[in-house]
């Protein structure tokens, strides 16, 4: 039987074939948000891809407090609650190596990813993406490239040791900011050349070759470069196919490879379908979809106050400006301006920093007291037109009930509607 990972991993023949053939990458640890793209799966009958970062998600338990079993176990129950079938979820790891303890020596902080990484095979992820650029203690900010696949390879032989089904597929290549965003000014964003992205493919290879990991190596199906598509805290950069074409042509001489395009939140429907279709295969999506979530909360922070005003009841923007302040360690250094700047970006960033804060205690208790206030009750259209303008139509048109969960779900899914037009799933 044909599995999601097989599907994923037939990307490379699909695009040489020369047909138009993706999947998003569902970047997000936020459950409304991966309800949201298991609900959107279902409706199209698709495979649904849900990632977490090394620094998200890890033996130790990331920022989120969970590990890799943890991640799977809390995907695999909202799952459960809508019926997603489970043979069309595909679950990856993403920018997998010593970066969260980077400011150790390497060897310590190859070990713990080491570690890392046979937790994420253990817990059956299947897409598995290598990212040992970063220097660590005493080494350079960026290793060369025969230090990055050695240590790439180091780390692919750990995770084939502990696999226990099905045998994952690996990305590699790192021509992406760090996990976090961008920080770097976007006016100098630099395309990866077709020369690099060669290297990047035959250094690996030779790598995984030395430590007779050539099956595994027959199963890297992307390698992530820099196509010229960026965002920062309020400004996007637009996919531009002209002055990619250099790369993505030279995807002739890569057989069995697509690219893995990161940082596509904010792009454009047709931005996004142009990619494919230049075979950057893979599109990863992460802050664009809080965006939208908390898009649609603050929306309805608004509705509330008009339809049932409670004087006793926090406005949301308010608690979640309260907790941010209390907790700047996430935010602050992202949001270098003056203090009025700082004041918008914390809440409107593309960047969303404020999507590492909906878990905490005094945000989840804001959100829940919204959530109940509006409860079940019909959200009359002209306030939907009004402060959740882009799901107006949706709403007008009965393919979204006008409910506050609804209205929710419907934000995150407005923004899948655009990857699954691109990636041929719409």
């Amino acid at each position: 039987m044909t599995t999601a990972t097989d599907r994923l991993r037939q990307l490379p023949s699909l695009h040489a074939n020369g047909q138009r053939a993706g999947i998003t990458s569902v970047c997000s640890a936020h459950p409304l948000v991966i309800e949201a793209a298991l609900l959107h799966g279902i409706a199209r009958d698709a495979d649904v891809l849900v990632e977490a970062t090394c620094n998200q998600v890890n033996q130790d338990g990331g920022y989120t407090g969970m590990t890799p079993i943890d991640f799977r176990r809390f995907v695999e129950a909202i799952a459960g609650r809508v019926a997603f079938p489970l043979e069309r979820l595909i679950l990856g790891g993403d920018h997998l190596g010593p970066n969260p303890w980077k400011d150790r020596p390497a060897d310590e902080a190859m070990a713990k990813a080491e570690v890392m990484i046979a937790a994420y095979a253990a817990a059956g992820f299947t897409k598995i993406h290598l990212d040992t650029s970063m220097g660590c203690a005493g080494e350079p900010v960026a290793l060369d490239d025969r230090t990055t696949a050695e240590r790439a390879a180091r780390l692919a032989a750990v995770c084939e040791a502990h696999v226990e089904g099905t045998k994952p597929v690996y990305v590699i290549g790192t021509e992406v900011p760090v996990p976090g965003g961008a920080l770097e000014e976007l006016d100098h964003l630099e395309l990866t050349t077709p020369e690099a992205a060669l290297a990047t493919i035959d250094v690996h290879r030779s790598a995984f070759s030395a430590r007779g990991l050539d099956d595994a190596f027959s199963r890297a199906i992307a390698a992530v470069v820099q196509p010229g598509v960026e965002f920062g805290n309020a400004d996007v950069v637009v996919y531009r196919p002209v002055a990619a074409q250099a790369l993505w042509a030279a995807l002739a001489e890569m057989p069995g490879f697509v690219f893995e395009a990161h940082s596509t939140d904010y792009q454009p429907r047709e931005a996004l379908k142009a990619l494919v279709d230049d075979g950057f295969s893979i599109l990863k999506v992460g802050p664009g979809l809080t965006f939208a979530l908390r898009e649609a909360l603050y929306g309805l922070d608004a509705i509330a106050a008009i339809l049932v005003p409670d004087g006793r009841r926090r406005r949301l923007p308010d608690a979640m400006e309260a907790v941010m302040l209390a907790s700047p360690g996430s935010w602050q250094k992202y949001y270098p301006g003056a203090p009025e700047q700082q004041a918008i970006e914390r809440h409107y960033s593309f960047s969303d920093r404020i999507r590492y804060y909906w878990p905490e205690p005094g945000a989840a208790r804001a959100v829940d007291e919204l959530m109940a206030a509006l409860g079940s009750r019909a959200i009359p259209q002209t306030l939907v037109s009004q402060y959740l303008g882009r799901l107006y139509d949706k709403v007008a048109s009965g393919r979204v009930e006008p409910t506050a969960r609804s209205l929710l779900i419907a934000s995150v899914a407005n923004v899948l509607d655009d990857y699954a037009y691109a990636t041929d799933q719409g």
